[in-house]
């Protein structure tokens, strides 16, 4: 008789945003007078700029010419958009990466779960608390976490890095050493960041311990201080352990479309075992590549119009995270992020948890938002709000909270 993997049986509940879709839905049900603004779920509402469509365009005409049309796309992603990033996302920042240590893909999300896979089960995992919850999950269904304690609400095997207000919602180093270590800056839920300095710090630390640093960068075009690296690799000693993942969901508007890619360099090894070598075998036979069409948009963000038009996109997203922080800090809200990143992160008014705060702002406001403990323990007692909302939307979700 067949088998499951029972690691899935150890997961608490369902994902996070599908339980906050299922508890709006059913409000939504029940209510239909009622007008729902969702601030939860991290998805944009500005369309694709236009030279992204143009680029669309004249690519889906290609594929219905015999001399252009294209099958399957190269194991690592098209040259082209392989060395438009490398030249933009890297070398003009000073980092050393090549183009053939990019693997394109549909996106970070995909990568960050997928990543631990060249990992050896026995390997512990060091995640920041609050933390994306693709990272813990998807280490679950492996079996690398352990039990998971219903009290504390933390697996076993899993380091926790509390992310407070005591520290700025930035990680210590933790007492016992792990071997991958998670970090997303600009972070997601917090909005928080660290400065360069810091993140050499973990660089150093990774390099002192043997560890890897699976290091998420999906926010890094709402970097706006000066102070803050937009790739790990503009630190020294990156390429021998770290692997960064990053996303065009955010900054261009992909989340609909599907794109992104992993950075993993040759200087990554394991003993004489390469890391780009296990992720190049893995890549080539697990995945069929992104199609053409959308490689070819990518290619155009980076393009001078492409670049110009996704300025605009980003600074409207960071107006809404302005007018969200300055309107709930003006409502008594004690609030932090939304500077280097499209996320406002408030502590929940009245010792309220998170799961109450959310039904109570869905049934007295109308307004969606994402619970902080969905994110992990330290989560509680906070809450997400998204900038990614119409401007609208956003002026008129800030009024309803501050009517409460």
């Amino acid at each position: 008789m067949f088998k499951i993997n029972e690691n899935y049986l150890k997961l608490p509940g369902s994902y996070l945003f599908s339980t906050i879709g299922k508890k709006v839905a059913a409000y939504t049900e029940a209510h239909p007078d009622k007008t729902i603004i969702r601030l939860g779920i991290g998805d944009v509402t500005q369309p694709l700029a236009p030279a992204i469509i143009d680029s669309m365009h004249k690519a889906v005409d290609e594929m219905g010419v015999k001399e252009t049309f294209r099958g399957y796309a190269p194991d690592l992603g098209y040259e082209f958009l392989r060395t438009a990033i490398a030249d933009n996302d890297y070398k003009s920042r000073g980092a050393d990466i090549a183009a053939d240590e990019i693997f394109v893909s549909d996106g970070a999300k995909c990568d960050s779960g997928n990543i631990q896979e060249i990992f050896s089960i026995d390997n512990k995992i060091a995640v920041c608390d609050p933390v994306y919850p693709v990272y813990v999950d998807t280490n679950v269904m492996s079996g690398r976490t352990g039990t998971y304690d219903e009290k504390t609400e933390m697996w076993s095997d899993v380091i926790y890095m509390p992310c407070t207000a005591d520290n700025h919602f930035a990680p210590d180093f933790p007492k016992e050493t792990p071997d991958l270590i998670y970090l997303c800056f600009p972070n997601n839920p917090t909005g928080s960041t660290i400065r360069k300095d810091q993140l050499q710090g973990w660089v150093d630390y990774a390099n002192k311990n043997g560890s890897v640093i699976i290091y998420d960068a999906a926010y890094e075009a709402y970097i706006a201080e000066e102070d803050v690296a937009h790739t790990i690799y503009e630190c020294e000693g990156a390429r021998s352990c770290a692997i960064e993942l990053k996303s065009f969901s955010k900054n261009a508007g992909f989340t609909g479309v599907r794109l992104g890619y992993a950075v993993v360099p040759k200087d990554l090894k394991c003993g004489e075992v390469s890391l780009h070598a296990l992720w190049a075998r893995r890549h080539g036979t697990k995945y069929n590549g992104a199609p053409y069409i959308i490689q070819r948009a990518g290619e155009a963000v980076y393009s001078e119009l492409g670049k110009e038009q996704l300025k605009k996109q980003v600074a409207y997203y960071m107006n809404n995270a302005k007018v969200i922080k300055e309107g709930l800090q003006s409502a008594g809200y004690t609030v932090s992020g939304g500077v280097n990143a499209p996320y406002i992160w408030l502590k929940t008014p009245d010792r309220m948890t998170s799961w109450e705060f959310f039904d109570y702002l869905l049934e007295t406001a109308n307004v969606v938002g994402t619970p902080g403990s969905g994110f992990g323990p330290s989560g509680e007692g906070y809450f997400r709000l998204t900038a990614f909302g119409s401007y609208e939307n956003t002026i008129a979700a800030v009024e309803r909270i501050k009517a409460l």
